[in-house]
């Protein structure tokens, strides 16, 4: 009889411990929930909806990278280049 006791005290604590988990988890459910809807909105101020972040992530992308290849092109490099050889180890020339 006393096993017996035993066997029920421990899953009488093991039900209460998963009751424990389980609203635990709810609970940062609803936080991760919370904390989605106002990253949504966040997104959505910034005129996008969010489920075309990828798409808009992706074109920003590309807009960036064609705005640094055209500041690239608009850098006199080779002007840069041969001033610096003018000038040799010394400095000034």
């Amino acid at each position: 009889m006393e096993d017996f006791e035993k066997a029920l005290g421990r899953l009488r604590e093991g039900i209460e411990r998963a009751k424990r988990l389980r609203e635990q988890a709810t609970a940062r459910k609803e936080v991760l929930e919370q904390q989605l809807r106002e990253i949504e909105a966040e997104i959505r101020a910034q005129g996008v909806e969010p489920e075309r972040l990828e798409e808009e992530i992706a074109r920003l992308e590309a807009e960036a990278r064609q705005a640094l290849a055209e500041a690239e092109k608009l850098i006199p490099w080779e002007l840069l280049q041969r001033a610096e050889d003018n000038r040799g180890p010394g400095g000034r020339k």
